[in-house]
């Protein structure tokens, strides 16, 4: 059987998507959507003979290098797949995982749904790996990529913009003719598409095909809809590509009494980049209510109201009544930024009329909704909301379940109250892992000191199968761990200062090249601000641009310095000498008065466990893991990795960090950086 042929095709979501990727792998395209390689009648080979040393990708590719912890990995993916059961991959840098696994969910015979950390690595997949492997089959793949509702266009919003008085302002008229010609040519809808609409565009948020005003089936452009082909291309599909919010975002509506399923069923799951997989889930599985989500509800009723000619008195009354009272409420609660809040009981005692009185100001607006004559479809989505916000709102002030930590959090000119579970386990468990045949992980940080118990008891899969995959790289060659004696510890008042000194000695080794990672933005700022008028290199800081911009200029300039948190201690890949050195200032525990953590704390403890070790240590290796893991990219990569921490040296639970990183050369010498360097 031939399995290699010239021309690609694709069951996949988008024609125009497929167009784009077959340019990508400068291959010819075909479309083609009733046939597909799964559930074929063809007889599909083995992953070993895709990996083995002379296998097919060998013979497809020119420099495709055969890796034995590859096939290693694939062939666990292929027998989970075929077994049912769950699995749990770490696979190092430059395993090439990607391709392990995507090879035997081809070849699976299901439906297997792919999400990722990120829609960088959704378009790789799609646009990049996909493609590839469609060259290695006569059959074509049906393959799907999903991206939520924000992305695509609302083609009923648009007709409406052309009559309706929704647009302020020369730009966004400018903006709206772009949308509109466009609407009239693209068979995606796919915002990606518009490259000539900025990035802050006001005219887009109006337009996007977000839940909160769509009225599903009664719409008048449903068959035409783009988020409706999507999901039935998604129904043709046997890989569907999605990112982790879109997936929880579709297991948790599962439950909605309001909510309907995004995907397709499906009868495994494979998360890429999973070691973001408890904190995601967590802020879908809980349940958020804000101050500005009534002053939205309020503002886009009495907009239709006006626009489909329904508005009466009584509904403007109730309307000013809503807003009202949800100021008064909300007002109540105490302090800024983010905290958590256990003292509903006392809070209802002295403030129970204000709570009672939101929620007859929500019933009124939707006796009035109910009541409304005409423009049955626009108020559809309206009374959808309203009763979920009440749901919402009652579910977090009378705060009946136990299993989740309640917070508040103060955020520009909203007030948030949420409400998150202590343990994600429980629902993982009883909504997926006992639901789907096969549940599959991998990221390159899944394991503390060589073991997945971390992994598997927070995330729920302690009955799985797990592997571990060497890296292909020579750390001990290619990397060199510095961890400087002399500073004090990080809570030390004299810290900052010394610890700005040291990282400028360092750059001045490694001559730029590098990145400064932080644990908040206030030791970012201030060291950036005592360093980058000193330094004769460029200096970056986060937050003066996009991520991505900012990331575009690291990569394009000479010798820079980037200065920046959290958002860059994972999913950046920097390949070669323009990333020389990392440099961390402390390990990266989380905040312990933060409302989540604290919860998860006293879980542990209340349990009979030690949360400091069980917990805390465990998270924060696989954080320094990660942080540590953009330097090293490739097996041509050369890089000094700074941590100027040294309690990892100097404190027991140091053992567990160092257990948890890959074979670095160590020194606490900067003598050794500065020959490092100059080699």
């Amino acid at each position: 059987m031939k399995y290699r042929n010239s021309e690609i095709a694709a069951g996949a979501c988008f024609g125009r998507l497929l167009d784009c990727a077959a340019s990508q792998a400068s291959l010819p395209c075909s479309y083609y959507t009733e046939t597909a390689l799964v559930g074929s009648s063809v007889k599909l080979p083995k992953v070993r003979q895709f990996f083995a040393r002379n296998g097919m990708l060998a013979q497809a590719h020119p420099n495709y290098e055969h890796r034995p912890g590859q096939l290693e990995m694939a062939e666990a993916v292929e027998s989970a797949l075929a077994e049912r059961r769950h699995l749990i991959v770490e696979a190092g840098t430059g395993t090439g995982k990607t391709l392990a696994y995507l090879v035997p969910a081809i070849l699976s015979g299901k439906r297997v749904v792919i999400s990722t950390g990120t829609k960088n690595l959704q378009e790789q997949l799609f646009f990049k790996d996909i493609p590839f492997l469609q060259t290695l089959f006569e059959q074509p793949l049906a393959v799907c990529y999903m991206k939520g509702r924000a992305n695509y266009l609302c083609r009923q919003k648009v007709y409406d913009a052309e009559r309706e008085p929704i647009l302020n302002g020369v730009d966004e008229v400018s903006e709206f003719r772009i949308v509109r010609e466009w609407e009239q040519t693209t068979e995606t809808g796919d915002r990606a598409e518009l490259t000539d609409l900025p990035e802050s565009s006001a005219v887009w948020s109006k337009l996007d095909a977000r839940k909160d005003l769509c009225s599903g089936q009664m719409c008048k452009q449903f068959d035409r809809c783009f988020l409706t082909a999507m999901h039935r291309r998604a129904a043709q599909s046997d890989i569907i590509i999605v990112n982790h919010h879109l997936f929880f975002a579709d297991l948790a509506v599962r439950d909605e009494a309001y909510g309907s399923g995004i995907l397709p069923d499906y009868a495994a799951v494979l998360f890429d980049e999973a070691h973001e997989i408890e904190d995601v889930a967590g802020q879908y599985f809980g349940m958020s209510v804000s101050s500005l989500q009534f002053q939205e509800l309020a503002r886009d009723v009495a907009a239709i109201a006006r626009r489909k000619q329904f508005a009466t008195g009584d509904l403007d009354r109730a309307l000013i009544y809503l807003g009202d009272r949800a100021e008064e409420l909300f007002r109540l609660f105490p302090g800024e930024g983010r905290q958590g809040f256990r003292d509903h009981e006392n809070f209802l005692e002295r403030h129970g009329d204000s709570y009672r009185e939101l929620l007859i100001a929500i019933d009124l607006v939707t006796t009035q909704l109910e009541l409304a004559p005409r423009a049955i479809e626009e108020t559809v989505p309206l009374l959808r909301r309203a009763k979920l916000l009440r749901q919402a709102i009652e579910f977090w002030m009378e705060a009946g379940d136990r299993t989740f930590v309640y917070w508040i959090e103060r955020r520009g000119r909203g007030t948030y109250l949420q409400a998150t579970p202590i343990d994600v386990s429980r629902a993982l468990t009883e909504r997926l892992i006992d639901k789907v045949d096969t549940v599959i992980l991998t990221s390159a940080t899944l394991t503390v000191g060589g073991d997945f118990h971390f992994t598997q008891s927070r995330l729920g899969l302690n009955d799985a199968r797990t592997l571990s995959v060497e890296s292909l790289f020579d750390y001990a060659d290619q990397a060199l761990l510095y961890v400087p004696q002399h500073l004090p510890e990080p809570r030390a008042g004299g810290f900052t200062a010394l610890a700005a000194a040291e990282i400028e000695a360092i750059l001045e080794a490694s001559r730029g090249r590098a990145f400064v990672l932080f644990t908040s933005y206030s030791q970012m700022r201030q060291v950036y601000e005592q360093l980058a008028d000193r330094l004769p290199f460029p200096a970056l800081l986060q937050g003066t641009a996009p991520r991505s911009v900012i990331l575009n200029r690291f990569r394009n300039t000479p010798n820079a310095v980037l200065f920046a948190t959290s958002s860059f201690w994972q999913g950046v890949d920097v390949q070669g000498d323009r990333l020389s050195c990392v440099i961390i200032d402390r390990l990266p525990f989380a905040v312990p008065s933060d409302p989540v953590v604290a919860a998860r704390v006293d879980a542990v403890r209340e349990n009979g466990g030690n949360p400091f070790y069980e917990y805390q240590v465990p998270q924060a290796a696989l954080t320094l893991k990660q942080g540590f893991g953009r330097l090293i990219r490739s097996q041509s990569d050369r890089g000094v990795l700074v941590l100027l921490d040294n309690r990892i040296t100097k404190l027991r639970y140091g053992q567990v960090f160092f257990d948890s990183l890959p074979p670095y050369r160590f020194t606490t010498d900067i003598q050794d950086v500065k020959n490092f360097f100059d080699v």
